[in-house]
């Protein structure tokens, strides 16, 4: 996996845990049909970032493409969509100002959000200029962390917190 790593790092990126995941790949085809999901085959790279190991899929690659409820509050800005998880994807930890591949060569959309859930800034950056971003929305005090999304398909990536 290929990340960078900024010297004064004032946040780390989380993905999502493996745990949650790892029995879907379990399941048969109509199961998870049943449940609102499906079993996909990576055929580009990039294009198949995997929420669990933050990095894309390799072609042939086999991934799960399911509902996720990503910002889990309570008010107008609880927010869901389509992740997709690699079926053999290592879980991803990242030290402070640790910055993976996937989010560098992506058009971002940031999301800001205060410790109530409520949208405070957002704003479309490329990714190679994620610390700047990071760190002009964290220097509002009242910014508890962040959402990094996709601009293009609109998809959730990974959170951003205060290191």
């Amino acid at each position: 996996m290929s990340t960078t790593r900024v010297d004064t790092a004032t946040f780390r990126i989380s993905a999502l845990p493996w745990d949650a995941c790892a029995p879907l790949f379990g399941l048969g085809d109509e199961d998870l049909a049943a449940r609102g999901m499906r079993r996909v085959i990576a055929d580009e790279h990039p294009g198949f970032p995997c929420r669990v190991s933050l990095a894309d899929a390799a072609i042939g690659e086999t991934l799960l493409l399911l509902h996720h409820v990503h910002h889990d509050v309570r008010g107008p800005f609880r927010a869901s969509g389509p992740i997709y998880v690699r079926e053999h994807a290592a879980p991803a930890t990242f030290a402070a100002g640790e910055i993976p591949e996937l989010l560098r060569v992506r058009l971002l959309s940031l999301r800001a959000y205060d410790g109530a859930g409520l949208l405070r800034d957002a704003e479309v950056s490329e990714g190679r200029e994620l610390e700047d971003v990071v760190d002009r929305m964290f220097s509002d005090p009242e910014v508890s962390y962040l959402h990094a999304h996709s601009a293009r398909p609109g998809c959730y990536l990974c959170r951003i917190d205060r290191a």
